[in-house]
């Protein structure tokens, strides 16, 4: 009677495994693999690939939304004139209105979440949103 345990491979069977399989894995002579080409991919597989892009794409549309965004903010900061004076709390206001949108469009509108985004309550965002009238 044998001392091995059942279930246990032996270094002769452990090789022959191994051999097994990496002669499956090996094409044969003369062949080349075979490769799908993309109309004959499952289809699964190319609306994964357009979900991906449309993912991707809807990022990239929104990062250059922010930036436009921004970008017109400093163009109408710059206009601004000192001499003339400035209405501080139309500013702030403004800005805020801003940074609440951008927050409550990146979270879809999840107000809790939108604040952890802000780093301010929920119930501070509430009122904000409420004071300046903020839709979404």
């Amino acid at each position: 009677m044998s001392t091995e345990r059942v279930g246990t491979i032996t270094p002769d069977a452990e090789s022959n495994h191994e051999k097994y399989h990496s002669d499956r894995q090996k094409p044969l002579p003369g062949r080349r693999p075979l490769k799908l080409r993309t109309s004959q991919r499952p289809a699964r597989n190319r609306v994964q690939l357009l979900l991906n892009l449309a993912d991707s794409l809807l990022r990239e549309t929104e990062s250059l939304a922010r930036e436009k965004a921004l970008t017109e903010d400093y163009e109408r900061w710059q206009a601004l004139s000192l001499s003339e004076g400035i209405d501080f709390y139309d500013e702030v206001q403004r800005f805020e209105t801003g940074l609440i949108r951008m927050a409550l469009d990146r979270t879809n509108g999840h107000q809790a979440r939108a604040a952890r985004l802000l780093n301010i309550k929920p119930t501070t965002l509430n009122s904000k949103i409420k004071l300046y009238g903020i839709e979404y």
